[in-house]
C-alpha cells in the first residue's frame, strides 16, 4: 500500500489536491492522510479560548471532508487527517520523511511575474524540500476519472530517465498511454544522440512493460512553453518532470524550467527529485 500525503489549508487549491488523489486512490491501492499545519499560536492565557474555538472548528471542517470523500476510496478508513504547527513546506516534508510517504499533494493558484522570480510560492517550496515526488494541482483543473495520457520529457541528461519508474507505476495502474517527449535543446549532434539514446532506453522498458506510448522529437526555443503547448494540443493528462535541483537541503529554489511548469502548466504536474528513490 502506497502512503499520499495532502497538504490541507482548505482553499480551493488544496481541495482540488485532495480530489485528485483520492482519484488516484481508485487505482493505487493507497492511505491518504491530510496535513493541516497551523501557525504557533501563543500560549498566553488571553489565547487559550480563542484557541479552543479554532481547534474545534478545524477539527469540524476535516470532518466534513471524510464525510464528502470517504464514500469515494476504497477503504474509507484510509482517509484520515492530522494537525501540526510550523511552515507548511517544512512539516509537509517532515512528515513525509518519518512516515515513508510516497507522494506529496498540494494545490497552487499558480503566479506569474515578479512573484514567480522574487518570492516563489509554498509549492515551489514544497517540491524543493519534499523527500519524494509531489503532485502539484491547480486549483482551475478539472480532475478526471482517471488518467489517461502522461507526458515524460527526455533531454540528453542522465538524470532525465531518473522519473521512469513513477511513470511506469501510474500509467500501468490506469492504463494510461506515455507521451515520450525527445526535447533538443541545441543542434550539437553529440547531445542530440544522447537525447535519442535516452529515448531509446525508455522506449525499450516500456516495450518490455507492455506500456502503450508515442514518441515526439522537437527542436525546442523554450522547453516550458513547448511542453505545454504540447500538453494542449494533446489533451495531457498529467506531466512528469525533474525539479532540476543538485540538492534539496542547500538550494530552497526550483530551476527555472521546473518553477514555469509548476506554475503556469495546464495539467497537474508530478515533479520529480533526482535523489528521490522509487519504493518497488
Amino acid at each position: 500500500m502506497k502512503n499520499f500525503l495532502v497538504g490541507i489549508d482548505f482553499s480551493k487549491g488544496s481541495i482540488k489536491a485532495l480530489e485528485y488523489a483520492v482519484m488516484l486512490n481508485k487505482y493505487i491501492d493507497s492511505k491518504i492522510t491530510m496535513l493541516y499545519v497551523d501557525k504557533p499560536i501563543p500560549t498566553e492565557s488571553i489565547y487559550a479560548t480563542v484557541t479552543a474555538n479554532y481547534r474545534s472548528e478545524l477539527h469540524q471542517r476535516f470532518e466534513q471532508l471524510l464525510n464528502e470523500f470517504r464514500q469515494h476510496i476504497k477503504e474509507p478508513e484510509n482517509l484520515e487527517y492530522k494537525i501540526t504547527t510550523g511552515k507548511v513546506y517544512e512539516e509537509l516534508a517532515n512528515y513525509a520523511k518519518k512516515n515513508n510517504v510516497d507522494y506529496i499533494f498540494a494545490g497552487t493558484h499558480g503566479i506569474s511575474g515578479y512573484e514567480e522570480l522574487w518570492i516563489g510560492s509554498n509549492a515551489n517550496r514544497i517540491v524543493s524540500t519534499a523527500p519524494c515526488p509531489v503532485f502539484i494541482v491547480r486549483q482551475t483543473y478539472e480532475v478526471h476519472d482517471k488518467i489517461n495520457s502522461i507526458l515524460l520529457p527526455i533531454d540528453s541528461t542522465a538524470e532525465t530517465t531518473n522519473k521512469l519508474p513513477w511513470a511506469i507505476e501510474i500509467a500501468k495502474n490506469t492504463g494510461a498511454e506515455i507521451h515520450i517527449f525527445g526535447a533538443y535543446i541545441t543542434d550539437l549532434t553529440t547531445l542530440k544522440n544522447k537525447v535519442n539514446k535516452n529515448v531509446a532506453m525508455i522506449e525499450s522498458k516500456l516495450e518490455t512493460e507492455n506500456i502503450n506510448f508515442k514518441t515526439f522529437k522537437k527542436n525546442i526555443s523554450n522547453y516550458a512553453s513547448d511542453l505545454i503547448t504540447y500538453i494542449e494540443e494533446n489533451n495531457i493528462d498529467l506531466a512528469i518532470i525533474m525539479t532540476e535541483q543538485e540538492n534539496r537541503n542547500t538550494n530552497i529554489l526550483l530551476g527555472q524550467y521546473a518553477m514555469q511548469m509548476i506554475n503556469h502548466c495546464p495539467v497537474p504536474v508530478l515533479s520529480i527529485h533526482q535523489d528521490d528513490k522509487y519504493n518497488f
